[in-house]
């Protein structure tokens, strides 16, 4: 009678055991099934980042743009030139060495670095349509910096044109400052230059910037009482061992009850 309970109880047992392994076995495989990315995630991984990446470029692009062009766009507005030439006439040329001497140029490739050598070009103009028209001694830059780089400004080909004495050529010069006089000017350019390499990466990395805010951050408004959120039960890791010594601990358990149950009174 022992033997014949102690064996139905090792195969409840045994089946037991098997049943756990089955059930650790699909819970494993249903695991991985929800590990695995879904269409919608993957979509939002790489729409993420797509926006990254573009944020970062134009944002970074500004680094660059803004020196080299805005802020040369924005002194040329803000120096308020006039719209129609007037005739310039040459005249003197400086060639100067030396850092003492060389506080601006006409004309210098490269804004970077310190001029040990520069190029002064003098003119002067009449401008009839104002009340004090002539000016002596005006500085004839190649553009608002006086400075910038091939093959955009090439110094060599502006001395040339311009820097001999007695040259007549149309000159632009500012209304704010009537020392200053360039070559060429058109305010639309100027215009131009800032909504492209200002308004647009700006533009640009601020739409980006809100479009991951809105994707990865919850911007909804919440009521003042939180819920807590219902916590996830915890599968324990139930291992062939754990399982055994389980099944050791009722076998012995069970063992004993019967001894107990077949004691003589």
């Amino acid at each position: 009678m022992r033997s014949s309970s102690s064996e139905l109880l090792l195969d409840q047992q045994e089946e037991l055991r098997k049943r756990k392994i089955k059930e650790l076995a699909a819970a494993k495989r249903a695991s991985k099934q929800v590990g695995g990315r879904s269409c919608r995630e993957q979509a939002l991984f790489y729409s993420t980042s797509l926006l990254a990446v573009v944020a970062m470029s134009a944002g970074s692009s500004l680094l660059f743009l803004v020196p080299l062009y805005v802020d040369p766009a924005i002194s040329t507005l803000a120096s308020n030139f006039v719209t129609e030439p007037v005739m310039c006439v040459t005249t003197r040329r400086e060639e100067l060495t030396g850092l003492a001497n060389c506080s601006w140029s006409s004309c210098r490739e490269g804004c970077t670095s310190d001029a040990y050598h520069c190029t002064h070009i003098y003119v002067s103009y009449n401008d009839t349509r104002e009340a004090h028209n002539q000016t002596d001694d005006a500085v004839l830059l190649v553009n608002i910096k006086g400075c910038g780089y091939p093959p955009s400004v090439l110094c060599a080909n502006f001395t040339e044109a311009f820097g001999a004495e007695g040259t007549v050529f149309p000159c632009y010069h500012s209304r704010e400052n009537r020392t200053v006089v360039l070559t060429h000017y058109e305010r639309d350019e100027q215009v131009a230059i800032i909504i492209h390499y200002f308004a647009v990466p700006f533009v640009i990395t601020l739409a980006t910037s809100v479009a991951l805010c809105v994707m990865h951050c919850d911007c909804r408004c919440h009521p003042t009482t939180h819920h807590k959120r219902a916590r996830r039960p915890r599968i324990h890791d139930l291992s062939d061992g754990s399982i055994s010594i389980g099944v050791d601990l009722r076998h012995n358990t069970s063992y004993h009850s019967d001894l107990v149950a077949i004691r003589p009174m």
